[in-house]
Formats: structure tokens, C-alpha cells, sequence
């Protein structure tokens, strides 16, 4: 049997610099270079739950959500990444389909939610929750 006292997460990125910028000074999350694993970033979420990014130079981009953000209000935290020049994914699919901002409005099906790729095409979301 497995045994543990930590688990974490982690996903690549093909530039480690960029991913620091967006995400420390886009984002406003806590990025800091991690003592221990050199040439790692560490994505401090809060105080328990840090997530690794790792330098990887055949970076392949994640083809799914590698991370979800609540938030309160998904329409002003649009407003505000787009005005810091994050681009938000439209999608037209027949059955499922995003406004002009990105954001496919939440029903019985699902939750209100705004995708949006971090510099190495990972995908990433803003999910409103009250």
C-alpha cells in the first residue's frame, strides 16, 4: 500500500520564465522558484496546496483542464484577464457553445465557466461559484 504524508500536482510548460510571468504577475498567484528541485516553480495556491510546473522541452500542451479557479463574479474576472491580454477560448459546437467573451453559461448540465490557455497552450478555467 501506498504510503504518504503529501501529495501534489504538477504540469510542464515549455518556458519556465513566461510561465513564472503569467502566472505570478497575470494571474496574481504566488509563484516562487522551489529551494529543493531546482529549475522548478512552485504554484502556491494556499498554504497547503502547491502545485509543481516544470520545464519540459517536448511540452506538449495538456488537451484538457489542468486547472480551475473559483470565482464569484466569472463576467468581471473575464473582463479583467482580457484587459491583461489573456485570450479566452470561444467554442461553436452545436451543443456547446460559449458567448462572445468565452464564457458557456452554467444550467442543469453544468457550472458557468470560461476556459483560457496559459503561454505553453495549457488549458485553464474560471468557474463561478456564489
Amino acid at each position: 500500500m501506498l504510503e504518504f504524508n503529501n501529495a501534489f500536482s504538477g504540469f510542464s510548460v515549455n518556458d519556465l520564465p513566461q510561465a513564472k510571468e503569467f502566472y505570478g504577475k497575470i494571474l496574481g498567484l504566488h509563484v516562487y522558484d522551489d529551494k529543493e528541485m531546482p529549475n522548478l516553480l512552485n504554484l502556491q495556491l494556499n498554504e497547503e496546496n502547491i502545485i509543481i510546473i516544470y520545464p519540459k522541452p517536448n511540452h506538449q500542451p495538456a488537451t484538457f483542464t489542468i486547472l480551475n479557479f473559483t470565482v464569484k463574479n466569472i463576467e468581471k474576472m473575464v473582463d479583467e484577464l482580457t484587459n491583461l491580454g489573456v485570450k479566452f477560448i470561444i467554442y461553436n459546437d452545436e451543443n456547446f457553445k460559449t458567448n462572445e467573451k468565452g464564457i458557456l453559461k452554467g444550467d442543469h448540465r453544468g457550472p458557468t465557466i470560461a476556459w483560457f490557455n496559459d503561454p505553453a497552450g495549457n488549458i485553464l478555467s474560471l468557474i463561478e461559484k456564489p
